[in-house]
Protein backbone atom coordinates (compact mmCIF):
# COMPACT_ATOMS: atom_id res chain seq x y z
CA UNK A 1 0.00 0.00 0.00
CA UNK A 2 1.35 3.54 -1.17
CA UNK A 3 1.79 5.31 1.80
CA UNK A 4 4.14 8.35 0.51
CA UNK A 5 0.32 10.26 -0.69
CA UNK A 6 0.53 13.78 -1.76
CA UNK A 7 -2.28 16.25 0.17
CA UNK A 8 -3.37 16.90 -3.67
CA UNK A 9 -4.40 13.29 -4.06
CA UNK A 10 -7.28 14.00 -2.01
CA UNK A 11 -8.65 17.17 -3.87
CA UNK A 12 -11.84 17.12 -5.51
CA UNK A 13 -13.72 19.80 -7.61
CA UNK A 14 -16.72 21.18 -5.34
CA UNK A 15 -18.68 24.29 -6.52
CA UNK A 16 -19.11 26.76 -3.20
CA UNK A 17 -22.53 27.08 -3.73
CA UNK A 18 -23.22 23.35 -2.71
CA UNK A 19 -21.31 24.36 0.79
CA UNK A 20 -24.72 24.46 3.56
CA UNK A 21 -24.64 27.90 5.21
CA UNK A 22 -28.19 26.64 7.12
CA UNK A 23 -29.24 23.71 8.46
CA UNK A 24 -32.77 22.49 7.22
CA UNK A 25 -35.62 21.71 8.79
CA UNK A 26 -36.47 18.46 9.81
CA UNK A 27 -32.57 16.87 11.09
CA UNK A 28 -33.44 13.40 9.77
CA UNK A 29 -34.51 14.65 6.18
CA UNK A 30 -30.83 15.63 4.93
CA UNK A 31 -29.98 13.39 2.00
CA UNK A 32 -27.84 10.11 2.70
CA UNK A 33 -25.55 8.75 -0.01
CA UNK A 34 -24.79 4.96 1.01
CA UNK A 35 -21.22 4.06 0.15
CA UNK A 36 -20.65 0.33 0.03
CA UNK A 37 -16.87 -0.01 0.92
CA UNK A 38 -16.35 -3.17 -0.89
CA UNK A 39 -17.76 -2.63 -4.55
CA UNK A 40 -17.59 1.52 -4.33
CA UNK A 41 -21.63 1.36 -5.47
CA UNK A 42 -23.65 4.13 -4.46
CA UNK A 43 -27.53 4.09 -3.20
CA UNK A 44 -29.25 7.53 -2.64
CA UNK A 45 -31.66 7.51 0.60
CA UNK A 46 -32.80 10.16 3.05
CA UNK A 47 -30.95 10.27 6.45
CA UNK A 48 -34.17 8.74 8.37
CA UNK A 49 -33.33 5.32 6.12
CA UNK A 50 -30.49 4.68 8.23
CA UNK A 51 -32.60 2.61 10.12
CA UNK A 52 -32.74 0.32 7.22
CA UNK A 53 -29.10 -0.35 6.97
CA UNK A 54 -28.91 -0.68 10.98
CA UNK A 55 -29.12 -4.48 12.39
CA UNK A 56 -29.94 -5.86 15.45
CA UNK A 57 -27.01 -6.34 17.54
CA UNK A 58 -25.15 -3.53 15.96
CA UNK A 59 -23.70 -1.11 18.02
CA UNK A 60 -23.61 2.88 17.55
CA UNK A 61 -21.23 4.69 18.95
CA UNK A 62 -22.14 8.93 19.61
CA UNK A 63 -20.02 11.57 20.79
CA UNK A 64 -21.88 13.49 23.39
CA UNK A 65 -19.51 16.22 23.42
CA UNK A 66 -21.44 20.03 23.64
CA UNK A 67 -20.11 22.48 21.92
CA UNK A 68 -19.10 25.71 23.79
CA UNK A 69 -20.40 29.16 22.87
CA UNK A 70 -16.74 29.77 22.51
CA UNK A 71 -16.44 33.27 21.10
CA UNK A 72 -16.08 36.55 22.52
CA UNK A 73 -15.95 39.86 22.11
CA UNK A 74 -14.17 42.42 24.45
CA UNK A 75 -12.54 46.04 24.54
CA UNK A 76 -9.07 45.94 25.79
CA UNK A 77 -8.84 48.10 28.77
CA UNK A 78 -5.97 50.52 28.03
CA UNK A 79 -7.32 51.71 24.54
CA UNK A 80 -11.03 50.44 23.80
CA UNK A 81 -9.66 48.39 20.80
CA UNK A 82 -12.33 45.59 19.71
CA UNK A 83 -11.07 42.36 20.39
CA UNK A 84 -12.54 38.85 19.42
CA UNK A 85 -11.50 36.13 21.29
CA UNK A 86 -12.27 31.76 21.02
CA UNK A 87 -11.70 29.58 23.93
CA UNK A 88 -9.85 26.33 22.33
CA UNK A 89 -8.97 24.03 25.21
CA UNK A 90 -9.42 24.39 29.33
CA UNK A 91 -6.15 24.28 31.14
CA UNK A 92 -8.01 24.95 34.50
CA UNK A 93 -10.65 26.83 36.42
CA UNK A 94 -9.84 30.10 35.26
CA UNK A 95 -7.62 29.73 32.39
CA UNK A 96 -8.02 29.11 28.77
CA UNK A 97 -5.76 28.59 25.62
CA UNK A 98 -7.50 31.14 22.85
CA UNK A 99 -7.35 32.33 20.04
CA UNK A 100 -7.04 36.29 19.72
CA UNK A 101 -7.74 38.59 17.14
CA UNK A 102 -6.15 41.01 16.18
CA UNK A 103 -3.46 38.71 17.94
CA UNK A 104 -0.16 41.03 16.74
CA UNK A 105 -0.62 43.69 19.48
CA UNK A 106 -1.69 41.25 22.28
CA UNK A 107 0.73 41.18 24.64
CA UNK A 108 1.06 39.60 27.76
CA UNK A 109 -0.69 41.84 30.72
CA UNK A 110 -2.91 43.58 27.90
CA UNK A 111 -6.66 42.96 30.17
CA UNK A 112 -9.71 42.71 28.16
CA UNK A 113 -13.25 43.59 29.43
CA UNK A 114 -16.00 41.49 27.82
CA UNK A 115 -18.44 43.06 30.13
CA UNK A 116 -18.40 45.42 32.76
CA UNK A 117 -18.77 43.87 36.30
CA UNK A 118 -19.40 40.31 34.71
CA UNK A 119 -16.38 38.76 32.73
CA UNK A 120 -12.45 40.01 32.69
CA UNK A 121 -9.75 38.47 31.17
CA UNK A 122 -5.91 39.12 31.41
CA UNK A 123 -3.46 37.66 28.87
CA UNK A 124 -0.58 36.20 30.82
CA UNK A 125 1.17 33.96 27.90
CA UNK A 126 1.80 34.12 24.69
CA UNK A 127 2.89 30.47 23.16
CA UNK A 128 4.66 29.84 20.14
CA UNK A 129 2.01 28.63 17.92
CA UNK A 130 0.81 32.64 18.54
CA UNK A 131 -2.27 31.52 20.50
CA UNK A 132 -2.57 33.34 24.01
CA UNK A 133 -3.70 32.24 27.52
CA UNK A 134 -6.00 33.95 28.85
CA UNK A 135 -6.61 34.42 33.20
CA UNK A 136 -10.28 35.14 33.38
CA UNK A 137 -11.69 37.25 36.45
CA UNK A 138 -15.83 36.85 36.80
CA UNK A 139 -17.88 35.82 39.65
CA UNK A 140 -20.36 33.25 39.24
CA UNK A 141 -20.47 30.33 36.71
CA UNK A 142 -18.39 30.53 33.65
CA UNK A 143 -20.21 28.49 31.58
CA UNK A 144 -23.63 30.28 32.45
CA UNK A 145 -21.38 33.40 31.62
CA UNK A 146 -20.37 32.30 28.51
CA UNK A 147 -24.28 31.32 27.40
CA UNK A 148 -25.05 35.00 28.09
CA UNK A 149 -22.36 36.11 26.22
CA UNK A 150 -20.54 33.95 24.00
CA UNK A 151 -21.59 33.05 20.07
CA UNK A 152 -21.35 29.76 18.55
CA UNK A 153 -18.03 29.29 16.63
CA UNK A 154 -19.18 28.37 13.60
CA UNK A 155 -16.66 26.96 10.60
CA UNK A 156 -15.07 29.66 8.48
CA UNK A 157 -17.04 28.62 5.38
CA UNK A 158 -20.62 29.14 6.82
CA UNK A 159 -20.96 32.91 6.24
CA UNK A 160 -25.13 32.90 7.50
CA UNK A 161 -25.93 33.68 10.70
CA UNK A 162 -27.32 31.19 12.87
CA UNK A 163 -30.87 31.62 14.34
CA UNK A 164 -31.06 28.73 16.93
CA UNK A 165 -28.25 27.92 18.69
CA UNK A 166 -29.20 24.60 19.06
CA UNK A 167 -29.01 23.63 15.72
CA UNK A 168 -25.10 23.17 16.05
CA UNK A 169 -25.83 21.01 18.85
CA UNK A 170 -26.46 17.28 18.76
CA UNK A 171 -29.84 16.57 20.73
CA UNK A 172 -27.97 14.38 22.67
CA UNK A 173 -24.60 16.96 23.56
CA UNK A 174 -24.22 16.87 27.41
CA UNK A 175 -20.26 17.26 27.76
CA UNK A 176 -19.29 20.89 27.31
CA UNK A 177 -16.01 21.50 25.53
CA UNK A 178 -15.63 21.23 22.03
CA UNK A 179 -14.97 24.02 19.47
CA UNK A 180 -16.92 22.69 17.01
CA UNK A 181 -19.80 20.06 16.62
CA UNK A 182 -19.30 16.67 15.87
CA UNK A 183 -21.63 17.13 12.78
CA UNK A 184 -22.34 13.62 11.44
CA UNK A 185 -24.63 13.46 15.04
CA UNK A 186 -26.27 16.60 13.89
CA UNK A 187 -28.81 14.29 11.25
CA UNK A 188 -30.77 12.38 14.55
CA UNK A 189 -33.63 13.43 16.13
CA UNK A 190 -35.41 11.67 19.04
CA UNK A 191 -37.85 9.47 17.26
CA UNK A 192 -34.82 8.05 14.96
CA UNK A 193 -32.97 6.94 17.61
CA UNK A 194 -35.51 5.62 19.55
CA UNK A 195 -36.34 3.58 16.02
CA UNK A 196 -32.71 2.55 16.21
CA UNK A 197 -33.09 0.99 19.89
CA UNK A 198 -36.45 -0.04 19.25
CA UNK A 199 -35.12 -2.33 16.43
CA UNK A 200 -32.68 -3.88 18.93
CA UNK A 201 -29.45 -1.38 18.30
CA UNK A 202 -27.45 -0.68 21.13
CA UNK A 203 -26.06 3.05 21.57
CA UNK A 204 -22.86 3.64 23.46
CA UNK A 205 -21.89 7.33 23.98
CA UNK A 206 -18.07 8.73 24.30
CA UNK A 207 -16.84 12.30 25.07
CA UNK A 208 -14.36 13.86 22.16
CA UNK A 209 -13.66 17.38 22.62
CA UNK A 210 -13.58 18.53 18.85
CA UNK A 211 -10.94 21.45 18.80
CA UNK A 212 -10.17 23.95 15.96
CA UNK A 213 -7.42 21.98 14.46
CA UNK A 214 -10.34 20.15 12.32
CA UNK A 215 -10.64 22.71 10.15
CA UNK A 216 -6.98 23.28 9.63
CA UNK A 217 -5.84 23.11 6.36
CA UNK A 218 -3.36 20.54 5.46
CA UNK A 219 -0.36 22.55 3.91
CA UNK A 220 2.32 19.88 3.52
CA UNK A 221 2.86 18.43 0.29
CA UNK A 222 3.37 15.36 1.61
CA UNK A 223 0.68 14.07 4.19
CA UNK A 224 2.88 12.36 6.61
CA UNK A 225 4.57 15.39 7.12
CA UNK A 226 1.20 16.99 8.72
CA UNK A 227 1.29 17.62 12.59
CA UNK A 228 -2.19 16.40 13.62
CA UNK A 229 -3.59 18.70 16.60
CA UNK A 230 -5.02 17.01 19.46
CA UNK A 231 -8.51 16.19 21.06
CA UNK A 232 -9.61 15.16 24.62
CA UNK A 233 -11.29 11.87 24.63
CA UNK A 234 -13.54 9.85 27.67
CA UNK A 235 -15.12 6.60 27.51
CA UNK A 236 -16.64 5.16 30.80
CA UNK A 237 -16.97 1.12 31.71
CA UNK A 238 -20.34 0.56 30.74
CA UNK A 239 -20.43 2.33 27.41
CA UNK A 240 -17.26 0.15 26.48
CA UNK A 241 -18.73 -2.78 27.75
CA UNK A 242 -21.30 -2.04 25.21
CA UNK A 243 -18.77 -1.46 22.12
CA UNK A 244 -16.94 -5.04 23.27
CA UNK A 245 -20.74 -6.65 23.39
CA UNK A 246 -21.09 -6.13 19.86
CA UNK A 247 -17.62 -7.56 18.89
CA UNK A 248 -17.54 -10.20 20.61
CA UNK A 249 -21.35 -11.49 19.23
CA UNK A 250 -20.02 -10.69 15.81
CA UNK A 251 -21.77 -7.86 15.36
CA UNK A 252 -20.90 -4.44 13.82
CA UNK A 253 -19.52 -1.63 15.62
CA UNK A 254 -20.96 1.61 13.46
CA UNK A 255 -19.26 5.26 14.59
CA UNK A 256 -21.34 8.29 14.27
CA UNK A 257 -18.73 10.37 12.92
CA UNK A 258 -14.70 11.08 12.15
CA UNK A 259 -14.95 12.08 16.04
CA UNK A 260 -15.83 8.71 17.58
CA UNK A 261 -13.76 6.93 14.83
CA UNK A 262 -10.69 8.73 16.20
CA UNK A 263 -11.37 8.16 19.65
CA UNK A 264 -12.70 4.68 19.08
CA UNK A 265 -9.87 3.73 17.14
CA UNK A 266 -7.13 5.33 20.01
CA UNK A 267 -8.77 3.12 22.66
CA UNK A 268 -9.38 0.32 20.93
CA UNK A 269 -6.78 -3.15 21.27
CA UNK A 270 -5.46 -5.61 18.50
CA UNK A 271 -8.80 -7.54 18.66
CA UNK A 272 -11.15 -4.22 18.36
CA UNK A 273 -11.93 -3.97 22.56
CA UNK A 274 -11.75 -1.05 24.05
CA UNK A 275 -11.64 -0.11 27.94
CA UNK A 276 -12.19 2.75 30.16
CA UNK A 277 -10.40 5.56 29.67
CA UNK A 278 -9.52 9.41 29.07
CA UNK A 279 -6.50 11.14 27.93
CA UNK A 280 -5.40 13.06 24.40
CA UNK A 281 -5.43 11.97 20.97
CA UNK A 282 -3.55 12.90 17.85
CA UNK A 283 -4.46 10.16 15.72
CA UNK A 284 -4.04 10.58 11.88
CA UNK A 285 -6.20 7.89 10.06
CA UNK A 286 -5.10 7.31 6.25
CA UNK A 287 -5.46 4.84 3.16
CA UNK A 288 -3.20 2.06 4.64
CA UNK A 289 -4.78 2.12 8.13
CA UNK A 290 -6.24 -0.90 9.46
CA UNK A 291 -9.43 -0.31 11.31
CA UNK A 292 -9.61 -2.19 14.90
CA UNK A 293 -12.79 -1.46 16.52
CA UNK A 294 -14.82 1.04 13.56
CA UNK A 295 -16.86 -1.46 11.36
CA UNK A 296 -18.92 1.09 9.40
CA UNK A 297 -19.41 4.74 9.80
CA UNK A 298 -21.75 7.68 9.53
CA UNK A 299 -20.20 10.91 8.57
CA UNK A 300 -20.75 14.11 6.36
CA UNK A 301 -18.97 15.66 3.44
CA UNK A 302 -15.90 16.82 4.45
CA UNK A 303 -13.20 19.83 2.58
CA UNK A 304 -11.32 18.90 -0.70
CA UNK A 305 -7.54 17.72 1.20
CA UNK A 306 -8.92 17.60 4.31
CA UNK A 307 -7.57 15.18 7.20
CA UNK A 308 -10.82 13.97 7.47
CA UNK A 309 -11.06 13.33 3.62
CA UNK A 310 -8.32 11.25 4.13
CA UNK A 311 -9.94 9.41 7.22
CA UNK A 312 -12.83 8.30 5.28
CA UNK A 313 -10.76 7.05 2.13
CA UNK A 314 -9.08 4.71 5.04
CA UNK A 315 -12.22 2.91 5.09
CA UNK A 316 -13.39 3.02 1.90
CA UNK A 317 -10.70 3.45 -0.29
CA UNK A 318 -9.84 6.67 -2.14
CA UNK A 319 -10.88 5.92 -5.58
CA UNK A 320 -14.20 4.91 -3.84
CA UNK A 321 -14.50 8.19 -2.14
CA UNK A 322 -13.06 10.34 -4.74
CA UNK A 323 -15.99 8.63 -6.75
CA UNK A 324 -18.59 9.11 -4.12
CA UNK A 325 -17.86 12.68 -3.60
CA UNK A 326 -17.66 13.47 -7.33
CA UNK A 327 -21.24 11.44 -7.93
CA UNK A 328 -22.61 13.64 -4.52
CA UNK A 329 -21.64 17.03 -6.61
CA UNK A 330 -23.46 15.60 -9.45
CA UNK A 331 -26.11 15.34 -7.13
CA UNK A 332 -26.17 18.70 -5.97
CA UNK A 333 -25.87 17.16 -2.19
CA UNK A 334 -25.47 19.95 0.39
CA UNK A 335 -21.82 19.85 1.94
CA UNK A 336 -19.97 20.33 5.27
CA UNK A 337 -21.13 21.24 8.56
CA UNK A 338 -24.86 21.57 7.73
CA UNK A 339 -25.01 19.42 5.11
CA UNK A 340 -25.70 15.98 3.71
CA UNK A 341 -24.26 12.52 5.18
CA UNK A 342 -22.90 9.39 3.98
CA UNK A 343 -23.06 5.81 5.41
CA UNK A 344 -20.18 3.54 4.62
CA UNK A 345 -20.96 0.08 4.97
Amino acid sequence: MKIDFKTSDFYYDLPEELIAQTPIKNRDHSRLLVLDRNTGEIEHKHFYDVLDYLNKGDCLVINDTKVLPARLYGTRKDTNAVIELLLLKRLDDNKWETLVKPGKKAKVGIEIIFKENLLSGKIIEVKEDGNRVIEFDYDGIFEEILDQLGEMPLPPYIHEILQDKSRYQTIYAKNAGSAAAPTAGLHFNEELLKKIEQKGVNIAKLTLHVGLGTFRPVKSEFILEHKMHSEYYELTNDEAEKINKAKQNGNRVISVGTTSTRTLETIGDENGFVREQNGWTDIFIYPGYKFKVVDSLITNFHLPESTLVMLVSSMAGKENVLNAYKNAVENKYRFFSFGDAMFIK
